[in-house]
């Protein structure tokens, strides 16, 4: 039986795992000796990462769905609390293995079938890393523009390598550094953003949204699940990277609580926000789809633009931030033998190429940005279902040595084919109940296979636009897990607690 360069064995090592500043653990269980802190601290992460003013434009994403002021706030709470919740519950995993979300999920996977999960996850990462670099290039240069400072190319070049080169040292840097900057951050932006809501309060017509008229059942189950997708369900494959310091004293619930309630709460007070302006304003929602930050400032008084160019970057970069650490150790996860720094690094040269498309080459950011939503956002919502029930069903703490093995058979095998043959199943599924609600994505026509088959009116009928395949895919794997994963987890908790028995008569 072989390992590999055994990350388990460096986590025994009782001496923080540092270089200077630059955090040195990978994907090793955390040592007892660096496990830290208390629940609470991840409240700072999630918030800071979801208080961007991004939130505000998702205001007009929900509006476009044609639905009315009370059904559009409802979809947002549910879809807000829903997705973080999911994301507290993932930490729980962080808690109890102490190390990374896509290292624990070679327990559902197997060592090598979870290169599946992990791709999907790797794509999704680097992907968010490179829309949110893309949003606070185009809103810093909508802000000089709206100055007089400068314009066109060059404003834009400039915004993005300062953008991109926080992104990149933050990620290098690591846990440490990452924390403390969300928590900066976190306080700036509620101060800021406090004063763009009392400087733009005036706009709201309360009227105007009360006229909304009210949309079909299907418009409302559609914006629900795209804030659903937009946020929480974007954020589940990293979840346990956060928690992985926390002692495994800490209580679950605290776990769960703080970041379904520091993720959902800005989402939910934003994006409100943003139905309320976007209803009043029907040339602010079209000019939200070409430029979602740089819009909002079209409705600020001059002397705030700086200010504001600051807290809507700063919400970006903090998202981007907990991305691109995330990704570089998903990558470790997936098998490239570099320290984490230089995989935190290399992600920063595919988020800077991904954006120079986004902001130079596509005509139209919405249709980009939604197709990437729909073809990531149904595989890894049927992962997070798979991943929680193997959680849910599991007795005892990850064996830590199992989870570096590379092994056929025991532990946690090579490859658990009834969860890679779930996921696949539930991403088709989930697939088939999904359309590219903007018409504009290229090649994703095939999309929507069941909604006729399935009673739902085809890719033509109501239930189209709701995409219902992401919750879908979430629900199959959860359940085709409880069905289909029991036996092989029981199997593996034994083996583990026989092993642990034999290791305590050899220390005799």
């Amino acid at each position: 039986m072989s390992t590999d360069t055994d990350p388990h064995a460096d986590s025994r090592s009782a001496a923080p795992r540092r270089t200077g500043a630059i955090e040195t653990n990978g994907i090793n269980v955390i040592d007892e000796s660096e496990r830290k802190g208390s629940s609470a601290g991840l409240f700072w992460p999630w918030t800071a990462s979801n208080i961007s003013v991004l939130a505000v434009s998702y205001g007009a994403f929900v509006l476009s769905f044609g639905i009315g002021l009370t059904q559009a706030l409802v979809a947002t709470v549910v879809g807000a609390v829903a997705s973080f919740l999911l994301v507290g519950l993932v930490s729980i995993a962080g808690k109890r293995g102490s190390a990374p979300t896509l290292v624990l999920s070679r327990a559902a996977f197997g060592r090598f079938g979870n290169g599946l999960p992990g791709l999907v996850s790797y794509l999704l990462l680097v992907g968010w890393e490179t829309v949110l670099v893309s949003l606070a290039t185009l809103a810093t240069a909508t802000v000089f523009d709206r100055l007089g400072w400068a314009s066109g190319d060059g404003t834009k070049v400039a915004a993005f390598v300062v953008v991109a080169g926080v992104i990149v040292a933050a990620g290098v840097m690591g846990f440490d550094a990452i924390m403390r900057i969300q928590k900066w951050l976190t306080i700036a932006m509620i101060i800021v953003t406090g004063v763009y809501v009392a400087l733009t309060f005036d706009e709201i017509n309360l009227d105007a949204a009360r006229a909304l008229p009210d949309g079909p059942t299907s418009a409302v189950v559609g914006a629900t699940v795209l804030v659903l997708t937009g946020f929480g369900v974007g954020w589940v494959n990293s979840a346990a990277d956060y928690s992985r310091y926390l002692p495994r004293t800490s209580r679950s619930t605290g776990v769960v609580f703080w970041p379904t309630f520091g993720g959902s709460l800005p989402v939910v007070v934003l994006v409100a926000y943003g139905v309320l302006l976007c209803a009043a304003d029907q040339d602010l929602s079209g000019a939200i789809s070409a430029d979602p930050i740089g819009a909002l400032t079209t409705i600020l008084p001059t002397w705030f633009l700086v200010p504001f160019a600051l807290v809507a970057v700063g919400g970006l970069v903090s998202g981007a931030i907990l991305d691109i650490y995330s990704s570089g150790l998903t990558l470790l996860a997936l098998g490239l033998k570099v320290p984490r720094w230089s995989a935190a690094a290399l992600d920063g040269v595919l988020m800077i190429l991904g954006t120079i498309y986004i902001v130079w080459i596509a005509d139209d950011f919405l249709s980009v940005f939604i197709a990437f939503l729909i073809i990531l956002g149904v595989p890894m919502s049927a992962w997070c279902g798979i991943f929680l029930a193997d959680l849910f069903m599991r007795r005892y703490p990850y064996d830590e040595r199992a989870l570096f093995t590379r092994t056929e058979t025991g532990g946690y095998g090579a490859i658990r084919w009834e969860s890679v043959l779930l996921l696949a199943v539930a991403t088709g599924i989930g697939w088939g109940l999904v359309i590219d609600t903007t018409g504009a994505g290229k090649g994703l026509s095939w999309l929507g296979y069941l909604l006729e088959p399935f009673g739902l009116g085809g890719k033509d009928g109501n239930w189209a636009y709701a995409n219902l395949g992401v919750p879908a895919a979430l629900v199959v794997g959860f359940v085709g897990y409880l069905l289909l994963g029991m036996a092989a987890v029981r199997r593996q908790e034994h083996e583990q607690v026989v092993a642990g028995v034999r290791a305590e008569q050899a220390a005799e």
